[in-house]
């Protein structure tokens, strides 16, 4: 299938080349023209310098960008997607953005004859070079049923949860449940430093239990030795945190334990941590 893939940063970049090594004939787009560069160079394809330009005979244009607006800028005006897109061609946005831009996009795209699909992902970089993301999509059946053997390039799990919008809210579920877990997690693997447990050995017996989690299986051990640079950031935590409290205003929803949370990685970026992992939370409680 020809195919366009528009945002080529640590998540895009292994994303559009799962979609090559699959077979499909992949034309990139990135804002910084030598990211899209060394994309071709390491997969083939083809780098196009302007998202429209990029998606022109495309059946499917993916997006992955960093926020509402840098979606919006690669979607609107002469040189966005939705301008060099073919009537019938499809959108998937794997962007972690609003609801509200979700539906948004999708009603422009269907007033220009195009499908919109909102699919954000889950399971940070490491899912995205091993091909093993969640993808949660809101949209249409028909376009959805387009979509998924192509997505499942890079995904392990891809479920259509109702229309337009609804995986940017399964998206805003998903960062809700691991706010408070995190946060857990660090508590828990600090008072076992402070009670002097060997912390190794305490989390191989409690994760065979109730309190086992991705997290901890893969964060415990790296919190205990205080190292915090393994993939999704806290700045981009927090941005994700930043939509579900909006949306939480808008639905009436209390999310008091995230709201915290939120304010526990503000402490961390003022640290300076804004780019280590999520796990940093653990810092300000053995650094105080």
């Amino acid at each position: 299938m020809k195919v366009t893939f528009l945002g080529l940063g640590v998540m895009g970049f292994p994303m559009a080349g799962h979609l090559k090594r699959a077979g499909h004939d992949v034309t990139v787009y990135n804002r910084t023209s030598s990211r899209a560069a060394k994309w071709v160079e390491t997969y083939g394809g083809t780098a196009a310098l302007t998202p429209a330009t990029a998606a022109k005979g495309a059946e499917i244009v993916f997006a992955c960008v960093g926020n509402d607006d840098d979606l919006r800028s690669v979607v609107y005006g002469p040189d966005g997607a939705l301008a060099g897109m073919s009537v019938g061609a499809l959108f998937v946005d794997h962007t972690t953005a609003s609801a509200e831009v979700a539906r948004e996009i999708d009603a422009a795209a269907r007033e220009a004859g195009l499908g919109f699909l909102d699919a954000p992902v889950s399971g940070g970089q490491a899912g995205a070079e091993n091909g093993k993301l969640t993808v949660m999509v809101g949209g249409v059946e028909k376009d959805f049923d387009r979509a998924k053997p192509v997505i499942d390039a890079y995904a392990r799990a891809c479920v259509l949860l109702g229309t337009a919008g609804s995986g940017q809210l399964a998206k805003m579920v998903n960062q809700i449940c691991i706010a408070g877990l995190v946060q857990a997690l660090a508590e828990g693997m600090h008072f076992a430093q402070q009670a002097g447990l060997d912390g190794a050995k305490l989390v191989e017996v409690i994760s065979k239990g109730a309190a086992q989690s991705w997290q901890m299986e893969n964060r415990a051990n790296t919190m205990l030795d205080g190292k915090f640079d393994f993939g999704f950031a806290v700045d981009w935590m927090r941005k994700d945190l930043g939509i579900c409290l909006a949306e939480a205003k808008r639905n009436g929803a209390q999310l008091p334990v995230t709201a915290l949370v939120d304010q526990f990685y503000a402490r961390v970026q003022k640290r300076g941590g804004g780019r280590w992992d999520t796990s940093s939370l653990m810092h300000p409680l053995t650094n105080p």
